[in-house]
């Protein structure tokens, strides 16, 4: 991609916790009832250990840190990994409980394949960029943005299969509604659908025993 179009898409990203979006459903206490929050398995007091192999703007972390979860966030890219940690750092300014869920969250800068065999964890989400779609009118500014810095996951099959090898109860991968499988891995053990992501969960005990 050309430089100048990445230094604009830079220029234009700003992450943000406290207001628009994330901050409303977060006030008002939206969660629980996610496909989300259901596919990494938080129900009643069982609150897994989560890694968020691909942090990217980071609103999946936060809402499961919100729900009470401790989850390490792992970003390879400079430029959203410091985006990240300032959005971090002005919602925990807002003291409250936007302070006491940033307190659970870990940012990490680094690849995943990497990173992952050194982190103790119980679930691992793997949001990667998704196959660009046929009407380009459909995909949100903000994940424009995302796309024209990161470009695209070639090795998006290797995370995931990193993935598996290190989480010890289950890898949720956030995936586009009506795309296929993800290639080069077993069928998911189930799949949990929301309004235009679906999530195909990976129980770690169904794939040893596959």
């Amino acid at each position: 991609m050309p430089d100048n179009q990445e230094t604009k898409a830079e220029d234009e990203l700003y992450i943000d916790f406290v207001n628009g979006p994330v901050g409303y459903r977060f006030q008002s206490s939206q969660g629980r009832n996610q496909a989300l929050v259901k596919a990494v398995g938080i129900k009643g007091k069982n609150i897994p250990r989560i890694v968020d192999a691909t942090a990217g703007l980071g609103r999946d972390s936060f809402l499961l840190a919100a729900m009470g979860a401790e989850v390490s966030l792992i970003e390879r890219s400079p430029t959203i990994h410091q985006r990240l940690s300032e959005a971090m750092e002005r919602a925990k300014a807002e003291g409250g409980r936007y302070a006491e869920t940033i307190s659970r969250m870990t940012l990490l800068h680094g690849n995943s394949i990497t990173l992952l065999p050194e982190l103790d964890c119980d679930v691992i989400l793997v949001d990667p960029m998704h196959p660009p779609r046929h009407n380009s009118a459909l995909v949100k500014k903000e994940m424009r943005i995302l796309r024209d810095i990161v470009g695209t996951d070639p090795d998006q099959t290797d995370l995931m299969q990193a993935a598996l090898k290190c989480a010890k109860k289950r890898v949720v991968l956030k995936w586009p509604m009506k795309a296929e499988y993800m290639q080069g891995l077993p069928k998911p053990s189930h799949q949990i659908l929301g309004k235009n992501t679906r999530y195909d969960v990976f129980m770690i005990a169904d794939q040893k025993q596959g």
